[in-house]
């Protein structure tokens, strides 16, 4: 499971409560098996990102665990700013379930239950930029903030730095964005030609555990 989270948003993704009642509208996303829920309220900070790919690794999140257990057929739950991106089996039609989805997250947002919990493990914020990151390392981090995260989060996922080795770049997909073949040709023609244009030593930019 891959955790970003910041400690000094660490309280702040416990006890998120809400005053008003939640509303949530649906986006689609390049991914045909992932929908996004969109919220009128921050579900966690902007810049943090919770991506449960199956249900042993969501057992930091109430609310993960029991989408996974409630709704068998959902196999990833993502977490970002104001909006949770599920991915279903193949074989499920989101006519058939994307009301009684949404219809569970409004109650469960409403009851102001709890994100996570509070044992959950903290790990390094990866593109968060640091002095002792390389100067090229700064490079790729400013790039994906300012170019590509944007545009992967409106589509319900997520692009986070992994690292950097001899003129190769490995980043983690997350979302809606794992696994999904569209996101996977974005890599290679959109996000790899902008790498290689804006800073000539990177020769290729790979999906890390895709």
């Amino acid at each position: 499971m891959l955790l970003y989270l910041p400690n000094i948003l660490y309280k702040y993704s416990i006890k998120n409560r809400f005053t008003m009642s939640v509303s949530i509208y649906l986006e689609s996303s390049p991914n045909p098996h992932s929908l996004k829920f969109v919220l009128n309220k921050m579900i966690v900070p902007e810049g943090m990102s919770l991506d449960f790919p199956d249900l042993e690794s969501s057992k930091g999140s109430p609310l993960a665990t029991e989408i996974f257990t409630k709704f068998s057929f959902i196999k990833r739950v993502f977490f970002m700013s104001n909006f949770v991106t599920l991915t279903k089996e193949e074989s499920i039609e989101w006519d058939t379930i994307k009301d009684e989805l949404k219809s569970f997250l409004k109650d469960y947002f409403d009851a102001n239950k709890s994100i996570l919990t509070e044992d959950i493990s903290n790990e390094k914020f990866t593109d968060e930029i640091s002095e002792d990151d390389p100067e090229i390392v700064k490079k790729i981090k400013e790039l994906l903030a300012e170019y590509v995260r944007p545009g992967v989060e409106d589509d319900g996922g997520a692009i986070k730095f992994h690292s950097y080795e001899n003129g190769v770049v490995k980043v983690l997909l997350q979302g809606s964005c794992n696994g999904c073949a569209f996101s996977t040709l974005t890599l290679k023609s959109g996000i790899e030609n902008l790498f290689k244009r804006m800073i000539p030593e990177i020769e290729s930019v790979i999906a890390e555990g895709v």
